[in-house]
């Protein structure tokens, strides 16, 4: 018999806009980013702007990315509790009880799947760090930017790192995070995978439509 199942809005359409932002973003800052630092297409005539169109592109989405971060941190306070900045911490004895479960589960350890509405508290630490890796990689991008620019707006974005580290340390943190990002993405995309197939809760779709299919074993 077909256990049944309710409908709940989970994912507001900010969460869902700034997912996809974010995620197209990271594949043009990747491609590009890439290329200024190893190019693998080169010019045969001074009428092409390989690299110039290259640098543009790879501009154009650090800006689109970093709009996209702000509008998602603000929509941490200001979403629902599936959106809230609370879910990044395991504040309750519940949350790391459900930390330790879901840790066992993608280590092959335990057979019990980390039901949860929202996220549970493992992907709520996970999205921390990579909240943190990505203001990391645009205040780094950033600092090696702000030299060929003045005035404070630049100093904050990330000017402020060149006094800390060398240009091309800075260079070198940028492209190693960059490599954290496209794994981390390959990671992302089987666990939901793999816990859709499992739950059967419409996670995959969720992140499109916003809704997810419960059926009470989640808890919020």
């Amino acid at each position: 018999m077909q256990q049944q199942r309710l409908r709940v809005y989970a994912w507001e359409f900010p969460v869902r806009f700034t997912h996809w932002i974010s995620f197209l973003s990271i594949i043009a800052l990747s491609i590009t980013g890439f290329y200024i630092g190893n190019p693998f297409i080169h010019a045969i005539s001074s009428r092409q702007y390989i690299m110039g169109w290259m640098r543009f592109i790879h501009f154009t989405a650090a800006y689109t990315f970093l709009f996209s971060f702000l509008i998602r941190i603000y929509w941490a306070f200001m979403g629902n509790k599936y959106a809230s900045w609370r879910v990044w911490f395991p504040f309750t004895s519940r949350r790391w009880k459900d930390l330790v479960e879901a840790a066992k589960f993608y280590s092959f350890l335990g057979k019990k799947p980390p039901y949860a509405v929202g996220h549970t508290a493992f992907a709520g630490i996970t999205y921390f760090i990579v909240f943190l890796l990505s203001a990391f990689e645009m205040l780094t991008g950033f600092a090696v930017y702000s030299q060929n620019h003045q005035g404070l707006i630049w100093a904050l974005l990330g000017g402020w790192m060149l006094s800390i580290f060398e240009v091309q340390t800075l260079r070198l943190l940028h492209h190693l995070v960059m490599y954290v990002f496209i794994a981390f993405s390959f990671l992302h995309v089987y666990i939901a995978w793999w816990l859709d197939t499992v739950e059967k809760n419409g996670l995959i779709g969720s992140i499109f439509g916003g809704y997810k299919f419960v059926t009470g074993k989640e808890w919020e």
